[in-house]
């Protein structure tokens, strides 16, 4: 995909100098200054340690990707409907069809902060040193079993409809960074001093791609994906990647990443 760089105000094209102008997002090797990671970067550091170092360190801003308006248009359409249910006190039908009547929307004057990944978000300092970290969470529910919360997140998908069941949806080599997004955020709860629930789950609504035509509607399946967390890895991480950050040399790339296989080979064949 090739992108174009445009003034995000009046759409009109301008020059792509590829690196970013705001220094709060480039990281000094060893500054006394706070740094913020969010959830998305630290997922960058896990795919490719060289690819996040050019980005936190380097300066360096890679192309934009599109933005799914429908993924973003059923999250929105969910988030009315779980809030409808957090100021009734009452559960939302599908945990009401899955016999979890006693987990409900979680009230707290921070919610909406903490739904907002762009200027708020979840955010904790990493024990005494300056780094924070950040996360927009989708919802956080409340067993009322325990009084633990309970993290979430919204997925949009459209598979066959016999692959919609939770082994599958979590066996899927294409989700196994949807389950370290909630490991980050329960990670995240726990360090502001929340107690979790150790079972997190995915709301996936699936779009049915079987019917015989489209009339203006689409039809979607639901599922509520159950996923026990595994928090016992999250701290050895992030450490290494405070170390990444303070390294002043590049780390090997992920023999994987297609972004540095790019670079390589664009290299290779003599072009700058």
């Amino acid at each position: 995909m090739i992108s174009l760089k445009r003034n995000k105000k009046t759409g009109e094209l301008v020059m792509a100098k590829g690196t970013r102008v705001m220094k709060k997002y480039i990281y000094q090797p060893n500054q006394k200054d706070d740094f913020k990671v969010s959830r998305s970067k630290f997922e960058d550091f896990l795919k490719c340690e060289k690819c996040f170092y050019l980005d936190r360190v380097g300066g360096l801003e890679r192309p934009d990707i599109p933005s799914f308006t429908l993924n973003e248009t059923t999250d929105i359409l969910y988030k009315k409907e779980f809030d409808l249910c957090r100021e009734k006190r009452i559960p939302h039908r599908l945990l009401v069809e899955n016999e979890l009547s006693h987990i409900i929307p979680y009230q707290h004057e921070d919610i909406d902060k903490w739904r907002d990944s762009l200027h708020y978000g979840l955010m904790v300092r990493y024990k005494d040193t300056n780094i924070i970290l950040s996360g927009g969470v989708d919802d956080v529910w409340i067993n009322t079993n325990n009084n633990k919360l309970v993290v979430l997140d919204y997925k949009s998908q459209a598979k066959k409809i016999e692959k919609l069941n939770h082994k599958d949806y979590l066996d899927d080599v294409y989700h196994q960074s949807y389950k370290t997004q909630l490991e980050f955020y329960a990670y995240l709860l726990i360090k502001m001093g929340h107690e979790v629930d150790e079972t997190g789950y995915f709301v996936v609504c699936n779009a049915d791609r079987d019917k015989e035509n489209f009339e203006k509607n689409m039809k979607f399946d639901e599922l509520l994906v159950p996923y026990k967390l595994n928090l016992i890895w999250i701290e050895q991480k992030i450490d290494e990647m405070i170390d990444v950050l303070n390294e002043k040399k590049l780390f090997k790339s992920n023999e994987s990443c297609m972004n540095c296989a790019y670079q390589r080979e664009r290299e290779l064949l003599g072009y700058k």
